[in-house]
C-alpha cells in the first residue's frame, strides 16, 4: 500500500493530531507530505497528546513518520484546522500554493458552538458516547486518547482523497470531528428520535442491545465474549456445559438476557475460570460463538497473530514499536485505464460497486461510495438478509419488522438492493456477472466465506483481474486468529483498548456495544480509495483488511507509552496525564453531567476567574495535576445548581473547553447539529418521513446528495438483472 498516492503532494498547516494523522495515512500510503511550519488550530508542543512527556513526543513521531520538511514541485492539498484561527492559517498556504484546501474544524461553522474551544473530552461528552459508559451511579467515562481527532481524520482523509479525483477538483474540502464522530452514535440517535427511548447507562460492559458482550477471567488471562444469535447462546450454553440455559425462554433474546444479566453472570463468571484463554478461544471457534482473546497493551506487539501480520513496526530510532496500516494489498500489476471521473457533486458517477456486506462496517464502507455518485448494488438473499434487518427468527407483520429497522436505513441510503440465490447456481451466475462487471467490491463476512461462495480472491481475479476487493474480517484472511468469529464488540476487545479505559477497579471494559464497527467502515473506505487512485499504475488489487488493526490505530498513543513505561500503564478514569483538569462533576438534574478540560495555561486562568479562585491561577499542569482532588470538588459545588448547558456556556465564554454530556435521544434534536443541516429529512416506504444523517463532509459548502433511502429487500432486483 506504500506506492498507492505516489504522485501527490501534501502539505500540512496544523500541529493537532486529527490533521497529522490524516497526513500520516497519505504519507504512509506513497504521497509526498510536508510539514509546514505553522502552529495553529489547537494543536501545541508534542508533551500535549497521547500520554505527554517522552510518550507524547514519541506519538508524535508516529504520527509524522516518513513524513519530508520540504518538497519541490506544485502542491495537491492543503490539510489545516482545527479552529478558525487554524483554517485561515491554512486558507492563505493554500492560496499562495494553489492547492486545493482540506479545512477540519471540530465543529461545522455553521452552529452555536462553532467557536467552541474543543477537544477529544468534548466530543466524547456530546456524541453520547461518554454517557453510557461506565457505572450505573456515574459519573459517565470518557475514554482514553485521540479517537475523535483520529475518526475526524480518516472522514478527512477520505473526502480529500475523493476530492483529488474529481475532475474538476473542489478547491475546498470541509469536515469536522463533531460529525465525524457521530459516526458511533448516528444509528441509535435516528432509532431513539424515530421509535422512543431514552439513552441508558447499564454498567461496565453492559450495552444495549447485546448479552453477553462482556470480559470475563479465564484461568491464565482475559476473554472477551459476545453472543447475539439464538444459536451463539445455545451453543455458548454447550461449551461451558450449561445446555439446558440455552432454551431457557427468559435467556431467549438479547435483551432478556440483557434484564438478567446480573443472574447470568453468577452462572458463568466462575465457570469460564476452569479453563485457559486459548481452550476457550477454540471452544468458541468450534462451536461459532464469537470468543477472543483479550491481549493487555505490555504483550499486543508480540502477539503471534499480529507478529505473523506485520501488525507493527519501527517508526523511529528509539526502537519502540507502533501500529503499521491495517491492510495489506496484492496487485496484479497490469494497469488499468484511469475512470472518467466527475465533478464534485459525484466524483465517482460511472464506478460500479458490488455490496456484499452486512451489519455496520462492510455497509457503512460502501455508503461513501453510494454518497460520492457510485453505482452500489446491495445483495442479499430470503435466507440470509443483512443482519441489521434484524436477526429474530419471527419476521411476520405489517410492516414487516425488517423494513423497520432504523440502524440498516442510516448506513444503506442511496444503494440498489438485490435479492439473489447464492445457493442455486443461477443465483452464484448473476453474483459472478455483476462482479466481472464492477470495479470495487467489498466484503465484510468472516474469513473463508467468499471461497465457499465461489467468489473467493482467485475467482474473482480470473472474472475480473481489473477489480478491486476490500475483504474485511475481523482478523484478517489469515493468521493463527483468522478463523475467530466476531462482532464491533470482539474487535474492541482484542485490541488493547480495554486495559487503556476506564479504572483500575474495572475489570478491562469495551465503550460501546460494537465501537470497532463503524471506525471499520470508514478505514475500508479508505483502503478502496487508495486502490482506485492507484489502479492506473498498479492494476487491480485484493486489499485484506483487519477490523482489529484498525483499533491498534486508536490505541496506538497507549502502546506507545506502556513500552516506553517500565510498569503497567495505569487506567486513571476521566484524568488525563496530558492535561488538568479533566474531569465530569454532576450538575442539576438527575443524570446531568458537566465536562471540563483544561489543556493551557490560559485556559486555567479563565476557569479560576469563573471559579473565583485566583489563588489557584499560578498552577501549572504539575501542579494542577497535585489538587486534582481539590480542584474537582470546587468545579462540582460550582456546578451543582447549574443546567449544564449553562454552566458549558459560562465556561466556554471564559475560554475553557467545557460542554454537558449529551444521552443518545437528544442527538436528533441537538442545535449544533441542527444548525449544520446535519439531519436531513426524508421518507421511505414502511416508516413514512424520518430523518437521516447527511454526509460528514462538503466539497465547495454542498454536501453529496441523499438521492434515494436505504432499498428495501430485493427492491432493484428486476431491475438490475434486466441490465446484465
Amino acid at each position: 500500500m506504500d506506492t498507492l498516492l505516489a504522485g501527490l503532494t501534501i502539505v500540512e498547516a496544523s500541529r493537532a493530531v486529527a490533521v497529522r494523522y490524516c497526513g500520516r495515512l497519505f504519507a504512509q500510503m506513497g504521497a509526498t507530505v510536508v510539514r509546514a511550519p505553522i502552529v495553529g488550530g489547537g494543536g501545541g508542543v508534542d508533551t500535549a497528546i497521547g500520554y505527554g512527556g517522552a510518550a507524547g513526543e514519541a506519538y508524535g513521531r508516529w504520527l509524522d513518520h516518513r513524513k519530508v520538511a520540504d518538497a519541490p514541485g506544485p502542491v495537491d492539498l492543503v490539510i489545516a484546522g482545527l479552529d478558525a484561527q487554524g483554517v485561515t492559517a491554512g486558507e492563505a498556504v493554500a492560496a499562495e500554493l494553489g492547492a486545493s484546501l482540506l479545512a477540519l474544524r471540530w465543529f461545522h461553522a455553521d452552529g452555536p458552538w462553532a467557536d467552541w474551544q474543543g477537544c477529544d473530552e468534548l466530543i466524547h461528552a456530546l456524541t453520547g458516547m461518554a454517557h453510557s459508559f461506565g457505572a450505573v451511579e456515574g459519573p459517565p467515562t470518557l475514554a482514553q486518547g485521540h479517537a475523535p481527532q483520529v475518526t475526524g481524520a480518516v472522514v478527512a482523509f477520505n473526502a480529500g482523497l475523493a476530492a483529488l479525483m474529481a475532475n474538476p477538483r473542489p478547491k475546498r474540502i470541509e469536515a469536522n470531528v463533531y460529525e465525524a464522530y457521530m459516526c458511533l452514535t448516528e444509528p441509535g440517535a435516528i432509532s431513539a428520535l424515530m421509535l422512543g427511548g431514552e439513552g441508558i447507562r447499564l454498567g461496565v460492559n453492559r450495552h444495549a442491545p447485546i448479552y453477553p458482550c462482556s470480559s470475563y477471567r479465564s484461568k491464565d488471562g482475559w476473554i472477551g465474549v459476545t453472543t447475539v444469535t439464538p444459536g451463539q447462546w445455545r451453543g455458548l450454553c454447550n461449551i461451558i456445559g450449561r445446555p439446558e440455559l440455552g432454551p431457557e425462554l427468559k435467556y431467549n433474546t438479547t435483551l432478556e438476557r440483557l434484564v438478567f444479566a446480573d443472574e447470568i453472570d453468577a452462572i458463568i463468571t466462575p465457570l469460564f475460570l476452569t479453563r485457559t484463554t486459548a481452550e476457550w478461544v477454540a471452544l468458541g471457534e468450534s462451536a461459532r460463538v464469537p470468543i477472543t482473546d483479550m491481549p493487555d497493551l505490555a504483550a499486543m506487539p508480540d502477539v503471534p497473530h499480529w507478529a505473523q501480520r506485520g501488525a507493527f513496526g519501527p517508526f523511529d530510532a528509539g526502537g519502540a514499536r507502533a501500529p503499521t496500516l491495517p491492510y495489506r494489498a496484492t496487485f496484479t500489476g497490469r494497469p488499468v485505464p484511469a475512470f472518467e471521473t466527475s465533478g464534485p457533486e459525484a466524483p465517482f458517477a460511472g464506478l460500479k460497486v458490488v455490496d456484499f456486506t452486512m451489519g455496520w462496517a462492510g455497509p457503512l464502507c460502501t455508503r461513501w461510495f453510494a454518497d460520492l455518485g457510485a453505482d452500489v448494488v446491495k445483495i442479499e438473499s430470503d435466507a440470509h438478509p443483512d443482519w441489521w434487518r434484524g436477526w429474530e427468527l419471527d419476521q411476520s407483520g405489517d410492516p414487516p419488522p425488517r423494513e423497520t429497522k432504523f440502524a440498516f436505513i442510516s448506513v444503506n441510503r442511496n444503494k440498489r438492493g438485490v435479492l439473489l440465490d447464492l445457493a442455486s447456481p443461477q443465483g452464484v451466475a448473476q453474483a459472478r456477472e455483476l462482479v466481472a462487471r464492477a470495479d470495487v467490491l467489498v466484503e465484510n463476512f468472516a474469513a473463508g466465506v467468499m471461497e465457499k461462495l465461489g467468489l473467493g480472491p482467485e475467482a474473482r481475479r480470473a472474472l475480473n483481474p481489473n477489480l478491486i476487493s476490500v475483504s474485511m474480517p475481523a482478523f484478517g484472511n489469515d493468521g493463527p486468529a483468522s478463523g475467530i468469529r466476531a462482532y464491533g464488540s470482539t474487535v474492541e476487545q482484542a485490541s488493547g483498548l480495554p486495559y487503556a479505559n476506564g479504572y483500575e477497579h474495572w475489570p478491562p471494559a469495551i465503550q460501546h456495544v460494537a465501537y470497532g464497527d463503524p471506525l471499520v467502515g470508514l478505514f475500508g473506505a479508505s483502503a478502496a480509495f487508495a486502490a482506485l487512485r492507484g489502479r492506473d499504475r498498479l492494476g487491480g488489487c485484493e486489499v485484506d483488511m483487519t477490523q482489529v488493526g484498525v483499533l491498534h490505530q486508536y490505541a496506538a498513543d497507549a502502546l506507545v507509552a506502556q513500552q516506553l513505561s517500565p510498569t503497567r500503564l495505569p487506567r486513571t478514569g476521566n484524568r488525563r496525564p496530558r492535561a488538568a483538569p479533566v474531569c465530569v462533576v454532576p450538575a442539576l438534574g438527575v443524570d446531568e453531567w458537566l465536562t471540563v478540560a483544561v489543556y493551557d495555561d490560559a485556559a486555567w486562568r479563565g476557569l479560576c476567574g469563573v471559579l473565583g479562585r485566583p489563588d489557584w491561577a499560578g498552577l501549572d499542569l504539575a501542579g494542577r495535576a497535585a489538587e486534582a482532588d481539590a480542584i474537582e470538588a470546587v468545579i462540582a459545588a460550582w456546578a451543582a445548581d447549574q443546567l449544564a448547558t449553562d454552566a458549558a456556556e459560562t465556561l466556554q465564554a471564559a475560554g475553557v473547553a467545557a460542554a454537558q454530556i449529551q444521552r443518545i435521544d437528544v442527538l436528533g434534536y441537538d442545535p449544533q447539529l441542527m444548525a449544520a443541516s446535519f439531519w436531513v429529512p426524508t421518507s421511505r416506504r414502511y416508516v413514512g418521513d424520518h430523518i437521516i444523517s447527511a454526509a460528514p463532509f462538503a466539497y465547495d459548502a454542498a454536501r453529496p446528495a441523499i438521492r434515494w433511502p436505504a432499498p428495501t429487500l430485493g427492491e432493484h432486483t428486476e431491475e438490475v438483472l434486466a441490465e446484465l
